[in-house]
Protein backbone atom coordinates (compact mmCIF):
# COMPACT_ATOMS: atom_id res chain seq x y z
CA UNK A 1 0.00 0.00 0.00
CA UNK A 2 2.87 2.35 0.86
CA UNK A 3 3.77 4.28 -2.43
CA UNK A 4 5.63 7.43 -3.36
CA UNK A 5 3.95 10.52 -3.61
CA UNK A 6 5.26 13.10 -5.72
CA UNK A 7 4.33 17.05 -5.07
CA UNK A 8 5.70 17.59 -9.14
CA UNK A 9 3.36 18.53 -11.18
CA UNK A 10 0.37 18.84 -8.25
CA UNK A 11 -1.77 21.71 -7.20
CA UNK A 12 -1.90 22.02 -3.18
CA UNK A 13 -3.83 24.35 -1.54
CA UNK A 14 -2.35 25.62 1.92
CA UNK A 15 -5.74 26.48 4.30
CA UNK A 16 -4.12 29.25 6.84
CA UNK A 17 -1.70 29.84 3.76
CA UNK A 18 -0.09 33.57 5.06
CA UNK A 19 0.03 31.99 8.12
CA UNK A 20 3.72 31.47 9.88
CA UNK A 21 3.77 27.52 8.80
CA UNK A 22 1.93 28.12 5.72
CA UNK A 23 4.75 30.33 4.02
CA UNK A 24 7.97 28.12 5.15
CA UNK A 25 6.21 24.80 3.68
CA UNK A 26 5.11 26.82 0.59
CA UNK A 27 8.54 28.41 -0.08
CA UNK A 28 9.97 24.95 0.53
CA UNK A 29 7.89 23.45 -1.78
CA UNK A 30 8.43 25.77 -4.18
CA UNK A 31 12.48 24.92 -3.36
CA UNK A 32 12.69 21.58 -3.71
CA UNK A 33 9.52 20.48 -6.59
CA UNK A 34 7.40 22.20 -9.35
CA UNK A 35 4.12 22.18 -9.04
CA UNK A 36 1.61 23.13 -11.28
CA UNK A 37 -0.06 25.28 -9.03
CA UNK A 38 -0.57 26.86 -5.54
CA UNK A 39 -3.47 27.99 -3.77
CA UNK A 40 -3.05 30.39 -0.58
CA UNK A 41 -6.30 30.15 1.41
CA UNK A 42 -6.91 32.40 4.30
CA UNK A 43 -9.10 35.33 5.25
CA UNK A 44 -6.98 38.30 5.63
CA UNK A 45 -6.36 40.24 2.06
CA UNK A 46 -3.12 42.92 3.85
CA UNK A 47 -1.68 39.30 4.77
CA UNK A 48 -1.99 37.84 0.75
CA UNK A 49 -1.02 41.05 -0.50
CA UNK A 50 1.81 41.36 1.85
CA UNK A 51 2.79 37.64 0.56
CA UNK A 52 2.44 38.50 -2.97
CA UNK A 53 4.89 40.69 -2.35
CA UNK A 54 7.88 38.87 -0.98
CA UNK A 55 10.49 38.35 -3.39
CA UNK A 56 10.23 34.47 -2.78
CA UNK A 57 6.63 34.06 -3.92
CA UNK A 58 6.88 37.15 -6.37
CA UNK A 59 8.78 34.59 -8.19
CA UNK A 60 6.90 31.93 -8.56
CA UNK A 61 3.68 34.40 -9.36
CA UNK A 62 2.53 32.33 -12.89
CA UNK A 63 1.49 29.56 -10.40
CA UNK A 64 0.53 31.15 -7.10
CA UNK A 65 -2.70 32.00 -6.45
CA UNK A 66 -4.51 33.60 -3.39
CA UNK A 67 -8.27 32.90 -2.34
CA UNK A 68 -10.12 34.95 0.32
CA UNK A 69 -11.66 32.59 2.33
CA UNK A 70 -12.74 31.21 5.54
CA UNK A 71 -12.61 27.30 6.13
CA UNK A 72 -16.07 28.11 7.96
CA UNK A 73 -17.69 28.50 4.20
CA UNK A 74 -17.59 25.22 2.85
CA UNK A 75 -19.26 26.41 -0.48
CA UNK A 76 -15.97 28.57 -0.90
CA UNK A 77 -13.75 25.89 0.28
CA UNK A 78 -15.08 23.64 -2.80
CA UNK A 79 -14.60 26.51 -4.95
CA UNK A 80 -11.17 26.78 -3.96
CA UNK A 81 -10.50 23.14 -4.28
CA UNK A 82 -11.52 22.59 -7.64
CA UNK A 83 -8.56 20.13 -9.82
CA UNK A 84 -6.94 20.37 -6.56
CA UNK A 85 -4.49 17.32 -5.48
CA UNK A 86 -2.90 17.90 -2.31
CA UNK A 87 -4.34 19.93 0.75
CA UNK A 88 -2.64 20.77 3.60
CA UNK A 89 -4.94 22.36 6.60
CA UNK A 90 -3.08 25.26 8.63
CA UNK A 91 -5.96 26.79 9.13
CA UNK A 92 -7.00 27.31 12.78
CA UNK A 93 -7.91 29.65 15.88
CA UNK A 94 -4.88 29.11 18.45
CA UNK A 95 -4.47 31.11 21.24
CA UNK A 96 -6.04 29.44 23.98
CA UNK A 97 -7.05 32.78 26.39
CA UNK A 98 -9.16 34.08 23.06
CA UNK A 99 -10.65 30.10 22.57
CA UNK A 100 -11.84 30.05 26.39
CA UNK A 101 -13.45 33.78 26.19
CA UNK A 102 -14.63 32.48 22.42
CA UNK A 103 -15.27 29.33 23.09
CA UNK A 104 -17.86 28.97 19.82
CA UNK A 105 -15.63 30.85 17.54
CA UNK A 106 -12.84 28.41 18.03
CA UNK A 107 -15.41 24.99 17.55
CA UNK A 108 -16.63 26.78 14.36
CA UNK A 109 -13.14 27.29 12.52
CA UNK A 110 -11.36 24.23 14.37
CA UNK A 111 -14.21 21.83 14.42
CA UNK A 112 -16.83 23.11 11.43
CA UNK A 113 -13.79 24.17 9.25
CA UNK A 114 -12.51 20.93 9.59
CA UNK A 115 -15.58 19.22 8.87
CA UNK A 116 -15.34 21.53 5.94
CA UNK A 117 -12.18 20.92 4.78
CA UNK A 118 -13.07 17.14 4.82
CA UNK A 119 -16.44 17.85 2.99
CA UNK A 120 -14.97 19.59 0.34
CA UNK A 121 -11.91 18.01 -0.27
CA UNK A 122 -14.31 14.64 -1.19
CA UNK A 123 -15.98 16.74 -3.40
CA UNK A 124 -13.77 17.69 -5.44
CA UNK A 125 -11.60 14.75 -5.75
CA UNK A 126 -8.26 15.79 -3.57
CA UNK A 127 -6.06 12.61 -3.60
CA UNK A 128 -4.27 13.71 -0.22
CA UNK A 129 -4.72 15.98 2.80
CA UNK A 130 -2.87 16.60 5.90
CA UNK A 131 -4.11 18.26 9.00
CA UNK A 132 -2.06 20.26 11.56
CA UNK A 133 -2.53 19.05 15.29
CA UNK A 134 -0.74 20.05 18.73
CA UNK A 135 0.75 18.77 21.37
CA UNK A 136 -2.20 20.64 23.08
CA UNK A 137 -4.83 18.20 21.61
CA UNK A 138 -3.42 15.44 23.67
CA UNK A 139 -5.28 14.72 26.93
CA UNK A 140 -6.61 18.50 26.68
CA UNK A 141 -7.45 20.31 29.28
CA UNK A 142 -8.04 23.88 27.36
CA UNK A 143 -10.84 25.02 24.75
CA UNK A 144 -8.41 24.89 21.79
CA UNK A 145 -6.60 21.72 22.86
CA UNK A 146 -10.27 19.79 22.90
CA UNK A 147 -10.94 21.34 19.55
CA UNK A 148 -7.92 20.30 17.65
CA UNK A 149 -8.19 17.08 19.32
CA UNK A 150 -12.04 16.92 17.89
CA UNK A 151 -10.58 18.18 14.43
CA UNK A 152 -8.22 15.34 14.34
CA UNK A 153 -11.03 12.71 15.18
CA UNK A 154 -12.84 13.83 11.95
CA UNK A 155 -9.87 13.91 10.17
CA UNK A 156 -8.84 10.13 11.17
CA UNK A 157 -12.34 9.09 10.91
CA UNK A 158 -13.08 10.64 7.02
CA UNK A 159 -11.03 7.51 5.97
CA UNK A 160 -13.71 5.58 6.80
CA UNK A 161 -16.16 6.26 4.48
CA UNK A 162 -13.54 7.93 1.44
CA UNK A 163 -15.39 4.75 -0.48
CA UNK A 164 -13.78 4.82 -4.01
CA UNK A 165 -12.26 7.41 -3.78
CA UNK A 166 -8.21 8.56 -4.46
CA UNK A 167 -8.08 9.69 -1.05
CA UNK A 168 -6.05 10.02 2.19
CA UNK A 169 -6.77 11.72 5.37
CA UNK A 170 -3.88 12.16 8.02
CA UNK A 171 -2.69 14.41 10.93
CA UNK A 172 0.66 15.72 11.95
CA UNK A 173 0.88 16.37 15.37
CA UNK A 174 3.84 18.40 17.05
CA UNK A 175 4.58 21.01 19.79
CA UNK A 176 5.48 24.40 20.34
CA UNK A 177 7.08 26.17 16.95
CA UNK A 178 9.96 28.39 17.89
CA UNK A 179 9.50 31.66 18.28
CA UNK A 180 5.79 31.76 16.44
CA UNK A 181 3.34 34.54 17.01
CA UNK A 182 2.25 34.51 20.64
CA UNK A 183 4.88 31.84 22.33
CA UNK A 184 6.88 32.47 25.03
CA UNK A 185 10.33 33.53 23.24
CA UNK A 186 8.78 36.30 21.69
CA UNK A 187 7.08 37.23 25.15
CA UNK A 188 10.44 36.97 26.67
CA UNK A 189 12.09 38.68 24.37
CA UNK A 190 10.07 42.15 24.43
CA UNK A 191 9.77 41.95 28.48
CA UNK A 192 13.91 41.40 28.31
CA UNK A 193 14.70 45.08 28.91
CA UNK A 194 12.67 45.36 31.98
CA UNK A 195 14.70 43.45 33.85
CA UNK A 196 11.83 40.83 34.74
CA UNK A 197 10.94 37.58 33.06
CA UNK A 198 7.59 36.34 34.19
CA UNK A 199 7.89 32.40 34.96
CA UNK A 200 4.38 30.33 34.94
CA UNK A 201 6.44 27.75 37.06
CA UNK A 202 9.83 26.68 37.62
CA UNK A 203 9.46 23.09 36.65
CA UNK A 204 7.99 23.71 33.23
CA UNK A 205 8.87 21.86 29.99
CA UNK A 206 7.73 22.56 26.57
CA UNK A 207 8.23 20.30 23.11
CA UNK A 208 10.22 22.36 20.39
CA UNK A 209 10.01 22.33 16.56
CA UNK A 210 11.40 24.89 14.43
CA UNK A 211 9.21 25.96 11.52
CA UNK A 212 11.41 24.47 8.78
CA UNK A 213 11.23 20.83 11.01
CA UNK A 214 7.46 21.52 10.60
CA UNK A 215 7.37 22.12 7.06
CA UNK A 216 9.74 19.25 6.37
CA UNK A 217 8.16 16.81 8.35
CA UNK A 218 4.41 17.65 6.38
CA UNK A 219 6.38 17.16 3.35
CA UNK A 220 7.91 13.54 4.25
CA UNK A 221 4.67 12.06 5.71
CA UNK A 222 2.72 12.55 2.36
CA UNK A 223 5.09 9.43 1.21
CA UNK A 224 4.11 7.79 4.32
CA UNK A 225 0.56 8.12 4.86
CA UNK A 226 -1.95 5.21 4.46
CA UNK A 227 -4.90 7.25 6.02
CA UNK A 228 -5.89 8.09 9.31
CA UNK A 229 -2.44 8.24 10.82
CA UNK A 230 -1.26 10.72 13.31
CA UNK A 231 2.50 11.61 12.92
CA UNK A 232 4.05 12.80 15.93
CA UNK A 233 8.33 13.84 15.25
CA UNK A 234 10.82 12.99 18.22
CA UNK A 235 11.62 16.51 18.99
CA UNK A 236 13.65 17.74 22.22
CA UNK A 237 12.27 19.78 25.04
CA UNK A 238 12.97 22.83 26.83
CA UNK A 239 12.67 24.22 30.56
CA UNK A 240 11.17 27.36 30.36
CA UNK A 241 13.59 28.87 33.13
CA UNK A 242 16.34 27.67 30.43
CA UNK A 243 14.84 29.41 27.83
CA UNK A 244 14.36 32.64 29.94
CA UNK A 245 18.59 32.25 30.67
CA UNK A 246 19.42 31.93 26.93
CA UNK A 247 17.14 35.34 25.89
CA UNK A 248 18.19 36.99 29.22
CA UNK A 249 20.49 35.84 31.44
CA UNK A 250 20.91 38.67 34.25
CA UNK A 251 17.10 39.20 34.41
CA UNK A 252 15.06 38.48 37.65
CA UNK A 253 12.91 34.94 37.08
CA UNK A 254 9.43 36.03 38.97
CA UNK A 255 7.22 33.64 39.59
CA UNK A 256 3.69 34.12 38.61
CA UNK A 257 1.41 30.84 38.51
CA UNK A 258 0.44 28.65 35.91
CA UNK A 259 -2.18 30.31 33.84
CA UNK A 260 -5.93 28.69 33.13
CA UNK A 261 -6.12 25.94 30.81
CA UNK A 262 -1.97 25.11 30.66
CA UNK A 263 -0.38 22.38 31.71
CA UNK A 264 3.10 22.01 34.03
CA UNK A 265 4.06 19.13 31.00
CA UNK A 266 3.07 19.08 27.43
CA UNK A 267 2.13 15.41 25.92
CA UNK A 268 2.06 14.16 22.23
CA UNK A 269 1.73 10.82 22.69
CA UNK A 270 -0.78 9.45 25.58
CA UNK A 271 -0.54 6.55 27.93
CA UNK A 272 -3.86 5.40 26.13
CA UNK A 273 -2.40 6.44 22.56
CA UNK A 274 0.37 4.03 23.80
CA UNK A 275 -2.23 0.91 22.66
CA UNK A 276 -2.23 1.87 18.93
CA UNK A 277 1.20 3.90 18.65
CA UNK A 278 4.04 2.25 16.33
CA UNK A 279 7.75 4.30 17.43
CA UNK A 280 10.35 4.59 14.16
CA UNK A 281 13.72 5.88 14.09
CA UNK A 282 12.72 9.38 14.63
CA UNK A 283 9.11 9.93 14.99
CA UNK A 284 5.97 8.12 16.11
CA UNK A 285 2.53 7.20 14.40
CA UNK A 286 -0.50 6.93 16.43
CA UNK A 287 -2.48 4.25 14.02
CA UNK A 288 -6.35 4.42 13.38
CA UNK A 289 -8.06 2.66 16.58
CA UNK A 290 -10.42 0.74 14.51
CA UNK A 291 -9.47 -1.46 11.81
CA UNK A 292 -8.43 0.43 8.29
CA UNK A 293 -5.44 -1.32 7.19
CA UNK A 294 -2.92 -3.81 8.72
CA UNK A 295 -0.84 -2.07 11.37
CA UNK A 296 1.96 -4.76 10.58
CA UNK A 297 2.09 -4.28 7.49
CA UNK A 298 2.58 -0.63 7.62
CA UNK A 299 5.10 -1.02 10.39
CA UNK A 300 7.09 -3.25 8.47
CA UNK A 301 6.86 -1.19 5.42
CA UNK A 302 8.75 2.13 6.35
CA UNK A 303 11.05 3.06 3.57
CA UNK A 304 13.84 3.05 6.51
CA UNK A 305 13.57 0.38 9.51
CA UNK A 306 10.70 -1.38 10.06
CA UNK A 307 8.96 0.06 13.42
CA UNK A 308 8.23 -1.37 16.64
CA UNK A 309 4.73 -1.52 18.54
CA UNK A 310 4.88 0.92 21.89
CA UNK A 311 5.22 -0.97 25.16
CA UNK A 312 1.16 -0.64 26.98
CA UNK A 313 1.59 2.77 28.83
CA UNK A 314 4.38 4.46 27.30
CA UNK A 315 3.71 8.24 26.78
CA UNK A 316 5.83 10.66 24.79
CA UNK A 317 5.59 14.03 27.22
CA UNK A 318 7.98 16.99 27.28
CA UNK A 319 8.92 16.60 30.68
CA UNK A 320 10.30 13.03 30.79
CA UNK A 321 11.77 13.70 27.28
CA UNK A 322 15.55 11.94 26.39
CA UNK A 323 16.48 15.18 24.78
CA UNK A 324 16.77 18.82 26.31
CA UNK A 325 17.93 21.29 24.70
CA UNK A 326 20.84 23.46 26.81
CA UNK A 327 20.75 27.01 27.82
CA UNK A 328 23.66 27.81 25.09
CA UNK A 329 21.48 25.41 22.39
CA UNK A 330 18.51 27.49 22.89
CA UNK A 331 20.68 30.92 22.39
CA UNK A 332 21.98 29.71 19.34
CA UNK A 333 18.36 28.26 17.93
CA UNK A 334 16.66 31.93 18.88
CA UNK A 335 19.26 33.50 17.47
CA UNK A 336 18.86 31.67 14.08
CA UNK A 337 15.17 31.34 14.24
CA UNK A 338 13.90 34.21 15.83
CA UNK A 339 16.61 36.82 15.58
Amino acid sequence: MTEHYDLNGKSILVTGGTGSFGKRFIATVLERFTPSKIIVFSRDELKQFDMQNMPEFQAHAPIMRYFIGDVRDEPRLTRAMEDVDVVVHAAALKQVPAAEYNPFEAVKTNILGAENVINASMATGVQRVIALSTDKAAAPINLYGATKLASDKLFVAANNFRGKRDIRFSAVRYGNVMGSRGSVIPFFKERAESGVLPITDAAMTRFNITLQEGADFVIDNFDRMWGGEIFVPKIPSYRITDIASAIAPDAEQKIVGIRPGEKLHEEMVTSTDSLSTVEFDDYFVITPSYNLWDVDEFTASASSKPGQRCEPGFSYDSGTNSHFLTVDELRTLIAEEVG
